[in-house]
């Protein structure tokens, strides 16, 4: 799972095989470890009683929320992504994206063997 963090957006994107451990289990996390220094995490977590996307910042940890309906769907159709603007307060938000890891169209050093075939074909 990859996680993208620009200003108040935040973006994650999940393998073929980070989706079916997903959608078999609820929930997917990753960590990221530093120098001396607490371990930063991410997370996706399937939650009910929920209608949109939500999101959480606490003990190192971002953890994205998902409605059972829409991870349903997501992890057992060809539906890309799912995104929203969660209210945080003082006329702000918080743009939240996940989505299906494709193949890059143009040359990339990254291990790309488990991403979806990306459906355009050229740039």
């Amino acid at each position: 799972m990859k996680i993208r963090i620009k200003g108040n957006s935040i973006r994650y994107r999940l393998t073929q095989t980070e989706i079916t451990n997903f959608g078999n289990n609820g929930f997917l996390e990753e960590k990221t470890e530093f120098l001396n220094g607490p371990a930063f995490y991410y997370r996706l977590e399937k939650k009910d009683g929920i209608e949109d996307i939500e999101a959480s910042f606490s003990g190192n940890k971002i953890c994205i929320f998902i409605p059972e309906k829409i991870a349903r769907e997501w992890t057992t159709t060809d539906v890309v992504g799912f995104d929203t603007k969660m209210n945080i307060g003082d006329g702000k938000e918080l743009f939240l994206l996940v989505e299906k890891d494709f193949v890059c169209l143009d040359h990339t050093l990254e291990d790309q063997s488990d991403n979806y075939p990306n459906p355009n074909k050229a740039c």
